[in-house]
């Protein structure tokens, strides 16, 4: 979760929301980190999630990441986590919840939905008075 905390703090100095994520494989190496890109790429889903299962499944040449698992800042929202399910993960870390925009503990809860294409492992509030500092501090000026 560090090396995911230090993606979302880059992603808040160039100034997206900060959400760091990292996608580790089965003996805990990093093949990709990501920081989101929304405002950069001009591209509505360059979340840092997508990003990061992209450059993972593109390092391995392979579309599926069955043994990895990814490390995010902040609950995936429904995109990110149906992503976490083509992408197959063995397991979703994630810091902070997000009672808004959650699509795992909140909304449409993805992963318990009977007709769910992958159910990876999920491990919630690693860190999360840390994640949720980091989004505090980012929105406070604009609100």
């Amino acid at each position: 979760m560090d090396l995911a905390l230090a993606e979302a703090r880059a992603a808040a100095a160039r100034g997206e929301v900060p959400v760091g994520a990292v996608v580790t494989d089965g003996e805990g190496r990093v093949l990709a980190s990501a920081g989101n890109r929304v405002e950069e790429l001009h591209d509505a889903c360059a979340h840092a999630e997508l990003l990061a299962l992209r450059a993972a499944a593109a390092a391995r040449g392979e579309p599926r990441l069955p043994d990895c698992t990814l490390h995010v800042t902040l609950e995936p929202c429904p995109l990110c986590a149906a992503a976490a399910a083509l992408f197959r993960v063995k397991r979703l870390c994630f810091g902070a919840y997000d009672p808004k925009g959650g699509g795992v503990e909140h909304g449409p809860r993805l992963f318990a939905a009977p007709g769910a294409l992958h159910r990876p492992e999920v491990v919630g509030g690693i860190r999360e008075s840390e994640a949720a500092a980091l989004l505090r501090a980012f929105f406070a000026p604009l609100r």
